[in-house]
């Protein structure tokens, strides 16, 4: 069993024991398991989209969840999306929900378990029907804010500083009536200091109108419906935002997009948007700096999946999978997924002969998450599935990278809860115990969601996370590259959390050193250019580094 992480206090937190390791049979690697500990954590819901039975694509779509450090403890909260009744979205028999439902903020109160805080902080959401959630200090006071997506207008959820928050929507100019937002990501797009916010929308449900549609499908897909135009907005500087879409470039009028993330895939210091859409191409918005971007899908490979066709693309997750420098692209969809491996001019579809066509395409993949789950260097993939129309149960998919550009499949070793079938949709990963190995928090359609803990990834290899913390010290750096050497080992990562289906990830960059005890050179490049270089830095810490006053 794990034992009690060391104090938080110390910038350097020494790795926990983990728990016992599967062994190795043959040439297989040894992985570690992942234990259900949601009922002992203390988190006891169920999840719900507000009717008794799917009916239609807004129940269907599912909800997100986040880690993040809402009180600057030094420990990962969880927020949890949940749907809710509406008479325009579920059947009347959703009635005995109405009033019922409610988002939830979960304190991580260091030992394991979580608090119910939701009403305390003033964060259950409203009636608003949710979908979607990311977080950012957008204002700059050292507190990371809230914002939830929702099928109608979003809300947007000031920190106070005291462990409560203030609904800021209509002031910010977030809410974003008439849309139904589906991610959120924060970046600094124009290079000003400031955080912008991105975000993608789906298409123009009509309330169960439109009944042409084969009955056995369960419900219409999405294209029966018009699509929406994504929105950028630029941050002001005094609590309000403008929508810039159209000056910056972005501007599509008939999108859908399923969720969105950021990072400096082309490796010049400015970070480029990429939004899967479903059932129609994807987007990927180059950085030109100066505030404009320009739309280069189709030119960079990124468009479309390896056969041509318009996939149901979901959740983007981005990381080095062939460790070249350069960071590739995992989107999981209803067929095989999609592994764009970034060759610096384009982007190769390497699906197949990666072996994650083989893994996954039995599956209707969701929320994914790209991290190195048994620090030997190398980034392993996990993947949600579930049916997109139906609550029919599909097993997760945990694919251990084994270099060389092939997966494996090791869910058959990974613990009891991969035996399983659940309705998979939003993912998110986070040391949420502080003991050096990441963990997976899973959300469900119609049931409860599940934190898994990592048990043995620590004690395979050594490892390194990075907290990089703008000026000041209180909040992540949003936008910093983090590169780190150990060995033979060169790793690269952008401080974007916002990755994956509806959801967002620990802010503080995870990297596996395998057998190096130290990482010979970490390099973080600020978000405004500047760069600071450590040597020597000893393995097993999760360490903050603070962004130097201009």
């Amino acid at each position: 069993m794990k034992r009690n992480p060391c104090d938080i206090r110390n910038l350097i937190i020494l790795a926990a024991l983990a728990g016992p390791l599967v062994p190795a049979r043959g040439d297989e690697p040894p992985v570690p398991t992942f234990t259900d500990v949601t009922e002992k954590a203390g988190i006891k819901v169920k999840l719900s989209f507000g009717d008794q039975e799917l009916s239609n694509i807004v129940e269907g779509t599912g909800s997100g969840c986040l880690f993040f450090d809402y009180d600057n403890d030094g420990k990962l909260d969880i927020y949890i999306v949940n749907g809710r009744y509406r008479p325009d979205v579920n059947d009347n028999t959703g009635r005995r929900l109405k009033g019922k439902l409610t988002n939830y903020l979960y304190h991580n109160d260091g030992d394991g378990t979580f608090t119910d805080v939701t009403k305390k902080a003033g964060v259950t959401g409203g009636d608003a029907y949710g979908v979607a959630c990311s977080a950012a200090d957008y204002d700059g006071d050292g507190f990371v804010d809230l914002l939830v997506l929702n099928y109608g207008p979003n809300v947007l959820y000031h920190n106070n500083g005291d462990g409560t928050f203030t609904d800021v929507s209509k002031k910010s100019g977030l809410d974003a009536p008439g849309f139904w937002s589906l991610s959120g990501v924060w970046f600094d797009y124009n290079g000003d200091g400031k955080l912008d916010l991105f975000v993608a929308t789906y298409l123009e449900y009509d309330g169960g109108k439109f009944r042409n549609f084969y009955p056995a499908a369960g419900y219409p897909g999405p294209l029966s419906y018009p699509g929406q135009a994504d929105r950028l907005f630029r941050n002001n500087g005094d609590g309000t935002f403008t929508d810039v879409t159209q000056e910056a470039g972005v501007f599509n009028k008939e999108g859908r997009g399923m969720s969105a993330t950021a990072a400096d895939f082309l490796n010049s210091g400015k970070l480029d948007l990429y939004v899967a859409n479903d059932a129609m191409e994807s987007y990927f918005f180059r950085n030109l700096g100066g505030g404009k971007f320009s739309s280069d899908g189709l030119t960079m490979g990124l468009a479309f999946g390896e056969g041509g066709q318009g996939v149901s693309s979901m959740g983007p997750v981005f990381g080095d999978v062939d460790r070249d420098g350069k960071l590739d692209l995992y989107i999981p969809d209803m067929g095989y997924g999609c592994l764009h491996v970034n060759k610096g001019e384009f982007f190769e579809d390497q699906t197949n002969a990666s072996g994650l066509a083989l893994i996954c395409g039995q599956y209707t993949g969701w929320g994914a998450i790209l991290q190195d789950f048994d620090n030997d260097g190398w980034l392993d993939l996990f993947v949600a599935n579930g049916d997109a129309h139906h609550e029919y149960g599909e097993g997760a998919v945990m694919a251990h990278n084994a270099g060389k550009g092939k997966f494996v499949d090791v869910a058959n070793r990974s613990g009891p809860y991969f035996a399983q079938k659940f309705v998979g949709r939003g993912a998110a990963w986070g040391d949420f115990d502080n003991d050096g190995d990441i963990d997976i928090l899973v959300i469900n359609l119609g049931d409860s969601p599940r934190l898994l803990r990592n048990d043995g990834g620590n004690t395979l290899n050594h490892w390194l996370t990075i907290d990089a913390r703008g000026p000041g010290g209180k909040t992540p750096a949003i936008g910093a590259r983090i590169s780190v050497k150990a060995g033979e080992l060169s790793q690269v990562d952008d401080l974007v959390p916002v990755r994956g289906y509806l959801s967002q990830g620990d802010p503080r960059p995870h990297f596996g050193l395998g057998k190096a005890a130290q990482a010979e050179r970490v390099e973080i490049r600020w978000p405004d250019g500047r760069t600071t270089v450590l040597t020597d830095v000893p393995a097993n810490q999760i360490l903050k580094v603070e962004q130097p006053s201009r």
